[in-house]
């Protein structure tokens, strides 16, 4: 007899589809709400939040990849369209030479302060609402090892790419 593929339990089935159900609701409403507010995609927020977060407003674009868990590629179209807006401007890193940085503006900074209430409204309605302290506490403590796990492999911007033509 061969082999059965390993399966999920019925719990375990569960979970996973609340969790990716849950995360697309949420998902769907906050990029509705970026859009309204601001004219940015998820990723554009992603990436300007990120950079409003950090100490020096800069970080280089393979670990802003990283961070939100974006392609190489598709972090350069993204960064580039909010450079075009004037949000944000990338320079070569002084670190390292073949190391881009992006750098949030002022322009920048106003934007992320203007969409960001509406952004935690919409995340506190719908996340934190019908939790209680200490769910949202327990919610923290389940999904923290699970993020930590599944990013405990390297970065993506560290993987190998594929060249075209199938090597």
């Amino acid at each position: 007899m061969p082999d059965q593929p390993p399966s999920l339990d019925p719990v375990q089935l569960g979970a996973y589809f609340d969790l990716i159900e849950v995360t697309s609701l949420l998902r769907h409403a906050v990029e509705q709400q970026l859009r309204e507010s601001g004219d940015l995609s998820y990723v554009q927020f992603q990436l300007l939040a990120r950079l409003g977060d950090s100490p020096t407003g800069s970080q280089r674009m393979t670990d802003l990849a990283d961070g939100v868990v974006y392609s190489r590629s598709g972090l350069t179209y993204q960064a580039g369209l909010l450079e075009k807006e004037g949000l944000v401007v990338r320079a070569p890193s002084l670190e390292d030479e073949r190391s881009i940085t992006v750098t949030i503006t002022d322009a920048g900074r106003e934007l992320l302060a203007k969409v960001l209430p509406g952004h935690v409204e919409v995340v506190s309605g719908l996340l934190f609402e019908p939790l209680s302290r200490d769910d949202v506490r327990a919610l923290a403590g389940l999904l923290a090892p699970v993020r930590d796990h599944m990013r405990s492999t390297p970065p993506r911007s560290a993987g190998s790419r594929r060249r075209r033509g199938g090597a």
